[in-house]
């Protein structure tokens, strides 16, 4: 993560195309408009209509109520194919020759009251865009309206992909499951997030893991209540869970490999109801984040390992529930070093491309980097000096606007090169 951001004057849009950068009025009104109409996971319904308006109007053939509200949109180009030499193909090792290319945005907001004070403020109570995916919108229907316009650009297919609840729980999948990869089949696909941990014009890409898997469990411990005066008679289920969280960081400092990162954050603990009464019942819930594949399976039976082995010790019982959420997100080598080349042409600022932008974070664009190969990046949003660097999931979270018109150009980029 970066800690020192550059000036926002440091940031050079010049190699913007004026085309896209007469395009970022219109960019920022969407996002404004899409930001006072929040809607959480698989309501998205006044979102979805939005897109598809706009879709409609500039002839976009799309499919929508996917997954409940999600929408495909397909854009086919009109450029001529350049067919590979088998001189090139021996001596070096170009990506297949692709097909069709998916481009991934999120649509759903979260369940928090909105804090900032400004003219496109959340008009629904206790629902916000807090995490940028009101600018994911807008920057998917900005690249939609480019190349459909400039189709003579590129070959092959362009499917657009607007997704509903990354928050939860989870539209990738039922998505997938519906068929978006198919007809045609998808060959591989990119997808950005707008990234406040990141200042103003740099771009986050790296081969392999990018952010984390996350599990989560609930665990009730079963205990017996008493007096506090009179210890001896009781099971003592505060005891019982306080052992039980101390415990648990050792799976980390001590069960896995030093090499491979990995959080377990227990959030929630709940027991007892006055200071003098031993609470027979504590509960307790917990998240459990992962790079590496191979532990998949590998927390879970650890966590019950130590919670019965701790509970039978004191004479308790526990109710466990467990669950994978989300896989990690893992880039494809080939497509993190295309969507690096193109940043690469974008972006230039003292800091520019941020390789090591690992986050514990977790998102659903995993199950899509599962099925074909792609790459999901971060673009900087942040800017101090407009007040725009709070953190995501803040109830004053804000982003620099300027990132609407990079992240069009990174993706019309990406299309161009890839079919090239």
């Amino acid at each position: 993560m970066v800690s020192t951001f550059p000036n926002s004057s440091s940031v050079d849009l010049s190699r913007i195309r004026l085309a896209i950068r007469s395009l970022q009025p219109q960019l920022v009104e969407w996002r404004r408009r899409l930001h006072q109409q929040p809607e959480l996971g698989f309501q998205e319904k006044l979102t979805a209509e939005f897109v598809s308006q706009k879709l409609q109007e500039w002839g976009i053939s799309h499919q929508i109520g996917i997954a409940h509200t999600g929408i495909v949109a397909t854009i086919n180009g009109n450029k001529p194919p350049i067919p590979h030499s088998r001189s090139a193909t021996l001596t070096a090792s170009p990506l297949p020759t692709p097909q069709v290319l998916a481009i991934r945005a999120d649509m759903d907001a979260l369940p928090i009251q909105e804090l900032n004070e400004v003219p496109y403020k959340s008009q629904h109570d206790g629902v916000m865009h807090a995490c940028g995916h009101d600018g994911h919108t807008a920057i998917a229907l900005g690249t939609a309206y480019y190349l459909q316009q400039h189709r003579q650009d590129f070959s092959g297919t362009v499917k657009i992909i607007f997704q509903p609840a990354e928050e939860s729980p989870g539209g990738a999948k039922p998505m997938i499951e519906a068929g978006v990869l198919k007809n045609p089949d998808v060959d591989a696909i990119i997808g950005l997030h707008l990234w406040n941990n990141l200042p103003l014009g740099t771009v986050g890409v790296r081969a392999g893991a990018l952010m984390a898997a996350v599990e989560c469990f609930n665990c009730k411990i079963l205990g017996k209540g008493g007096h506090g005066a009179l210890p001896h008679q009781t099971v003592d289920s505060v005891v019982v869970a306080a052992q039980i969280v101390n415990a648990l960081q050792t799976i980390v400092a001590r069960n896995v490999n030093p090499i491979d990162s990995a959080v377990v954050t227990v959030g929630e603990l709940h027991a007892g109801t006055k200071r003098n009464v031993i609470a027979d019942t504590a509960r307790m819930s917990a998240t459990i984040r992962y790079f590496n594949p191979s532990l998949k399976g590998f927390f879970n039976q650890r966590v019950e390992q130590i919670i019965a082995g701790i509970c039978q010790s004191y004479g308790a019982s526990y109710d466990l529930e467990y669950w994978a959420l989300y896989p990690p997100v893992i880039n494809d080598m080939k497509m993190a070093k295309l969507v690096r080349t193109v940043a690469e042409e974008v972006v230039e600022t003292p800091l520019g491309i941020v390789p090591e932008c690992q986050t514990m974070a977790a998102e659903d664009m995993s199950f899509f980097l599962q099925e074909v190969p792609g790459c999901y990046f971060f673009l900087g949003s942040a800017n101090p000096e407009k007040d725009l660097a709070y953190p995501h999931h803040h109830p004053r979270f804000d982003f620099d606007e300027t990132a609407l018109g990079m992240g069009v150009e990174i993706f019309v980029r990406c299309v161009e090169k890839f079919f090239s």
